[in-house]
């Protein structure tokens, strides 16, 4: 394609991706609402990509004020979407960074060169590795963790494997894979009472591969089993069972800098009286707040930082993390998760930890676009 028919940027150019198919839309696109507002202007061109509930790839409004949760009501890309039922079609050479508009029965529309994306989507579809692949294969940088480290970070039971395998403290948990419920749940639920006789009650039943607290029970017992094994197979067909870890939750985040990833300040999720655990309306809806900085001891907060950058070097992460830690009576911290592409709602910890430590929300940001930049595609 010519220069002449070409649009011309003179900034890094960054493609906003946000929304997709997976449970977790809403809070995606709550989160390219922030990043939209906080991205500076005047260091780089924005191109906002939502991606709908069925997949389809939209332009939308540039508009953060529509992309925020409202009288708690749930934002979504198909409100914000421009008009029409086109879709944003990505580079498919690895030589090419255009990005067009294609709609039946119309000339695709030049959208231009995409520098980097930003793809702030949560869970399957978009978290796990498969947008990342895609992208991959475009050879168009982009922020976050590549495929393998998505993969592995969306995967309750994997991220736990790796990190046992590099001698991060996990706690216990059995896993019931989609074929041992679908053709024998008598033996799968058997597993699970095992699993309790020895851990004991409660346990949290969990789709294996979701975020934002969805689709995650808390059973006191069998009564309970098969209700919270279908809640969580709404979401994923593989089902994580965890014996409860009583402490303190403590969170940390990782950043990549130029030399490397550091860790911030540690923070504390307290306890929500209206809510049995960290939910997702305790979350995103009843804004329980987090304590930034955690009450910590110098000691432990240095270890919590440790941990969470050894986490992040176990999953060969890039770019940003968040790590979640339990701190237990014995003053031992179990990880529990990382999420590699955490929530930045505005009142996400990820940001407000990096606050606290020193980087700010738009610096925040800035640091992700040009780690990305820095970093080439392909095999690293």
């Amino acid at each position: 394609m010519s220069s002449e028919s070409t649009p011309q940027y003179p900034k890094p150019r960054v493609a906003v991706v946000f929304g997709g198919r997976s449970s977790e839309h809403a809070i995606s696109v709550v989160t390219a609402g922030a990043v939209l507002r906080a991205i500076d202007r005047t260091r780089y061109d924005v191109l906002p990509i939502g991606i709908t509930t069925d997949g389809r790839w939209a332009l939308t409004a540039d508009d953060p004020d529509r992309m925020a949760i409202a009288d708690r009501r749930l934002p979504s890309v198909e409100h914000i979407a421009e008009p029409g039922t086109g879709g944003v079609l990505l580079p498919v050479n690895a030589g090419s960074s255009e990005v067009v508009y294609a709609e039946a029965g119309s000339v695709p529309k030049d959208l231009g060169e995409v520098d980097v994306v930003l793809p702030l989507l949560h869970g399957p579809y978009g978290e796990d590795g498969t947008l990342q692949g895609l992208l991959e294969l475009s050879g168009v940088p982009y922020v976050g963790a590549g495929v393998l480290a998505s993969a592995v970070g969306m995967d309750k039971e994997y991220m736990k494997r790796v990190f046992d395998s590099y001698g991060l403290p996990v706690g216990p948990y059995t896993v019931i894979r989609p074929r041992a419920w679908e053709r024998d749940p008598a033996a799968a639920r058997a597993k699970i009472v095992d699993f309790a006789a020895e851990h004991g009650w409660p346990l949290f039943v969990k789709p294996a591969r979701a975020g934002s607290s969805m689709g995650i029970s808390r059973v006191t017992g069998l009564d309970g089993l098969d209700a919270a094994v279908e809640e969580a197979r709404r979401h994923d067909p593989k089902v994580i069972v965890e014996s409860l870890l009583t402490g303190r939750e403590i969170e940390c985040g990782v950043l990549e800098f130029e030399d490397g990833p550091r860790a911030s300040v540690p923070a504390e999720i307290p306890a929500v009286s209206s809510h049995d655990f960290y939910d997702f309306e305790a979350k995103y809806i009843d804004s329980a707040e987090g304590i930034v900085p955690a009450p910590l001891t110098e000691e432990q907060t240095a270890r919590v930082r440790e941990l969470a950058v050894a986490a992040f070097d176990a999953v060969s992460c890039e770019g940003l993390v968040r790590a979640d830690f339990f701190l237990q009576e014995n003053g031992e911290f179990v990880i529990n998760e990382i999420n590699t592409m955490p929530g930045f709602t505005p009142i996400s910890m990820f940001p407000r930890m990096w606050q606290a430590t020193g980087v700010d929300y738009p610096e925040l940001v800035d640091r992700l676009i040009q780690a990305a930049l820095r970093r080439p595609t392909g095999l690293r």
